[in-house]
């Protein structure tokens, strides 16, 4: 009987090794198929990448394509700061004043505080991340030294991920579509006339600084007719156009972003474990990832009115697992959709814990 060569014997031996541990890609994973039938019944443009950190299992659906981040880009600005705070450029336990100037509208709770209350940086990020503070975010945003910096940051990193306005940039660039004078709105009448469009008691706090020819700015935005054109150019423009977009990110650098949290490749182990407890503590969407599963998650929501974001970590028991989720022009029922992306990550859990996984 002929000898088997030796090499040919290797080869034999590593074929018949068990994928454990092992890189799959993501186009020849079941779970990939099973997340194509359930994207293809989610009423919006969506995008998914999912690693199994453990076995190195990957799936993605269109993992790849550009979506508006909106506050999912977040993350990076956390990532940078800590990045920072261990160059010993920006002092985590450093207090920052918020004024008036400061205050930035939609989500977070700075803005319903008293002026005057001093943060620390930490505590900034903190809510930037389990509230979404949008006030923390700008003030956060020039700390890392501005939209620029963070991209060049990015760019360096190895990502095409990018920050493309500040939240009050492209809200800016929205009421001009309403009156061209808007267009050359400082940040502090920009969030002023926010507050006015919708109603809020906080524009109180800006009066002042719509008296004389500038009443009439704040008959505009409040106008009927320029309420709805600006909802209808929300819901069209923040889907359709990236000059109003956060940023661009996709499903895939998104997920490679949280591994490198988890793994504590982006920065130290204390500063990779205080992320991951923020994360951990979110109080935004409750409604997605965390909804119908029974495993600790830690994740980041982005949302606007037809935007609907999560991405994060799920501690499975068979071990971390990234998840980043893009839906994008929802339509139909906001918060069943929100429950569509709960079932995706109750599939992906039981996928790797139970029997569908190997």
């Amino acid at each position: 009987m002929r000898r088997i060569p030796d090499v040919l014997l290797l080869l034999m031996f590593v074929v018949s090794l068990p994928t454990y541990g092992r890189t799959q890609s993501a186009a020849d994973s079941g779970l990939t198929r099973l997340l194509e039938v359930e994207l293809e019944r989610f009423p919006a443009r969506t995008g998914i990448y999912v690693k199994h950190l453990v076995t190195a299992e990957e799936a993605g659906v269109r993992a790849d394509d550009s979506f508006n981040s909106q506050s999912v880009i977040k993350i990076a600005i956390m990532v940078r700061a800590f990045q920072l705070a261990e160059e010993g450029t920006l002092k985590l336990d450093e207090r920052v004043e918020l004024r008036r100037s400061d205050l930035r509208d939609g989500s977070g709770v700075f803005q319903y505080l008293d002026l005057g209350l001093a943060p620390t940086i930490r505590d900034l990020i903190v809510q930037m991340i389990i509230t979404s503070d949008n006030t923390a975010t700008d003030v956060m945003t020039t700390r890392v030294g501005g939209v620029n910096e963070l991209n060049q940051w990015l760019a360096k990193s190895g990502y095409r991920s990018r920050m493309l306005n500040r939240g009050w940039e492209y809200r800016r660039k929205l009421l001009a579509r309403l009156d061209p004078q808007f267009s050359s709105l400082t940040a502090e009448e920009t969030t002023g006339l926010q507050y006015a469009a919708s109603d809020n008691p906080v524009f109180e706090l800006y009066a002042r600084l719509f008296t004389g020819d500038r009443a009439a700015w704040v008959e505009t935005v409040r106008d009927p007719v320029n309420r709805r054109k600006r909802a209808e150019d929300q819901r069209k423009l923040m889907v359709e156009d990236r000059n109003f977009w956060l940023g661009d990110m996709s499903p895939r650098e998104t997920a490679r972003l949280l591994e490198g949290i988890e793994s504590c490749s982006v920065a130290s182990r204390a500063s990779c474990d205080a992320m991951r407890t923020f994360l951990r503590r979110q109080l935004a969407g409750s409604r997605r990832l965390p909804h119908f599963v029974n495993v600790p998650v830690g994740h980041k929501t982005g949302d606007s009115g037809n935007i609907a974001n999560d991405v994060g970590i799920l501690y499975a028991r068979s071990g971390p697992i990234v998840v980043a989720f893009f839906g994008t022009g929802i339509t139909g029922d906001y918060g069943e959709a929100e429950d569509r992306i709960g079932r995706i990550g109750r599939l992906i859990v039981d996928y790797f814990d139970g029997t569908g996984g190997r």
